[in-house]
């Protein structure tokens, strides 16, 4: 089967490598039909990490059921499937607690909990990015999809990681109806944060970044975009709520945070939001920190390569505030959120800007990588080297594109679909 595979630093290749099989009884074999590059995989692919060469990456996927083991009774062939980025087993007394973000049973080294799909540190388990994958303990992972999937793929797909991800931030932050909120970064996981905060009735939601095209989606969503580059947005939010600050807030960048100038400094986030966060606030850390990092001498220290981060612990702790940190359990999440997805109630779609076929991954890295203008979120299609939607020219128009051209001809209150239901309002 064909794979999308790590090579080394920048380097990702499509080949060949030996096709999934079932393996346990209680495993499942799925065709991966939709597959995300997330901005974790960015991580590993920019050598960041102890990610082997060799390995396939991907661990937002969705696909069709083709095999089941003979142990398995809920999952059938034919099925739609979301898979959490969590593998879980289910029994472990981490499981049984709903932290599959932290299951003991797959991860293979005693002193570490936590296995995912093509993720360092996280088990020997091969990635989505591929034309099939086997999930084990298939009962309790896959998330089974109704009818609808087939033409859904692209909001499901998020149920993955993302969308859960986001919301996780969110529920460790304390957000509730009413609330001012301060997310601090608007990549995708930054910009579920603010959809779920507002989802869940938040009064105002701030989103920081310095990157435009992100911005430009958080605005559209309902957040209230603040640029980096030009603002501080700690002096924002406090203008805006008599001096006192948001609520709460969260961190939704990781250890690679930078300014504007491309400086990274992984304190950036995190002391900026102690700053903008109130006494007694809440904060929810899902942005990857981690206890190594191979290029993090040479970008930022030593102190910063072994995962020491110098925080502004004092000023923590004379306001009182809280901090929520770590990877979504996302099973204790998916299937409300599924649910939201199918009765209409949620469109995470909205961030999709870029479908493309498998054999196109290695391009897509490297522009999702250099954060190209427009490159906000990428959806891969095993088994289809045009995209899910055909080989029609407009299949690789980016979302803000086929806003614009809703623009030109006078379209008006688009701002809020997503790329096939701005196709279908463009008569594509």
């Amino acid at each position: 089967m064909k794979a999308a595979v790590y090579e080394g630093p920048r380097s990702v290749t499509v080949k060949d490598v030996p096709d999934a099989k079932i393996e346990h009884p209680a495993d499942i074999l799925v065709k991966i039909t939709t597959t995300n590059i997330c901005g974790s995989d960015l991580h590993m692919y920019e050598g960041r990490t102890s990610f082997e060469s060799g390995r396939t990456l991907g661990h937002e996927n969705l696909g069709q059921v083709v095999e089941v083991g003979e142990a398995v009774t809920k999952v059938k062939a034919g099925d739609w499937v979301v898979l959490p980025f969590n593998i879980a087993c289910g029994f472990c007394k981490q499981c049984e607690q709903g932290l599959t973000n932290y299951c003991l049973t797959m991860q293979p080294e005693p002193d570490k909990a936590g296995a995912a799909y093509g993720f360092a540190e996280m088990g020997p388990y091969q990635g989505g990015q591929a034309e099939f994958l086997r999930v084990p303990y298939g009962d309790f992972n896959a998330l089974r999809l109704g009818e609808d999937a087939p033409g859904r793929q692209l909001d499901y797909v998020m149920l993955a990681d993302i969308f859960p991800t986001g919301y996780h931030a969110t529920e460790m932050a304390g957000v509730k109806p009413g609330d001012q909120t301060i997310i601090y970064g608007a990549g995708p996981v930054g910009l579920m944060a603010a959809y779920s905060a507002i989802l869940k009735g938040a009064g105002r939601v701030w989103v920081a970044d310095h990157q435009p095209d992100r911005l430009r989606i958080a605005e559209e969503i309902g957040a209230i975009p603040i640029n980096t580059a030009e603002q501080d947005p700690a002096e924002v939010v406090k203008e805006a709520t008599l001096g006192l600050g948001a609520d709460n807030g969260c961190e939704c960048v990781g250890y690679q945070a930078h300014d504007p100038q491309g400086t990274e400094d992984a304190t950036l986030t995190m002391n900026g939001l102690i700053d903008t966060v109130r006494f007694t606030g809440g904060i929810g850390v899902v942005g990857v920190f981690l206890p190594e990092d191979p290029g993090g001498a040479e970008a930022q220290g030593e102190l910063e390569a072994q995962g020491k981060v110098p925080l502004d612990f004092g000023m923590l702790w004379f306001k009182g505030q809280r901090i929520g940190t770590g990877q979504a359990p996302v099973k204790r999440y998916n299937r409300a959120l599924r649910d939201l997805i199918a009765g209409g109630k949620a469109e995470p779609s909205f961030l999709v800007s870029h479908e493309l076929g498998l054999d196109e991954a290695p391009s897509a890295y490297e522009h999702f990588d250099n954060r190209d203008d427009g490159w906000t979120k990428v959806v891969l299609h095993p088994g289809n080297g045009n995209g899910s939607r055909g080989t029609s020219t407009t299949a690789h128009q980016t979302l803000e594109e086929l806003r614009q051209e809703a623009r030109d001809q006078g379209l008006e209150g688009r701002s809020h679909m997503n790329k096939e239901q701005l196709r279908q309002a463009l008569g594509h």
